[in-house]
């Protein structure tokens, strides 16, 4: 049984046109990479069970030492699989803190430049806002001075 160490389908992104710019490109990516994991974490798993099946099988003791000697040798080289099989998923694990990691502060610095994007749209609706009720605010303001100043009321409280 052969383990794949490579860990990947030859396949590219030619089938993630669901959605649009680069947060879909990544999601289709992730989506690519998370299911070559799993094959590679299924495949090691199930050759390190199977070895060890084998393994248990062979280890009864028989009388002929030629057939004891072949059966030593294939338990020496179902161990070695095993041992093959088990270093290919401390690798996979090494692979996911570092990709863990790595993602993290991507996704933290997205994050971050995708609320200073929505923190700016803000701002500048903010000051629109601003700026029409200081304008509506200094309409409404002359309008009162005008009546202010040309009411009857004013002309009897000066005198």
């Amino acid at each position: 049984m052969m383990m794949n160490k490579s860990g990947g389908s030859g396949g590219g992104m030619a089938g993630s046109g669901g959605g649009s710019g680069p947060t879909a490109a990544a999601a289709a990516a992730a989506l690519q990479k998370q299911k070559a994991l799993l094959q590679r974490v299924e495949t090691d798993i199930t050759s390190v069970v199977d070895n060890f099946t084998q393994i248990v099988n062979v280890a009864r003791v028989s009388d002929p030492p030629v057939k004891n000697s072949q059966e030593a040798y294939m338990m020496e080289m179902r161990a070695s699989r095993m041992v093959q099989a088990a270093d290919s998923l401390l690798k996979l694990v090494s692979e996911l803190k570092q990709t863990a990691i790595f993602s993290g502060f991507a996704s933290l610095n997205d994050h971050v430049e995708q609320r200073i994007a929505e923190f700016d749209q803000e701002a500048v609706k903010t000051n629109r806002l601003l700026a029409r009720i200081a304008d509506d605010a200094s309409a409404s303001l002359k309008e009162l001075e005008s009546h202010y100043y040309s009411s009857a009321q004013r002309l009897t409280l000066d005198i």
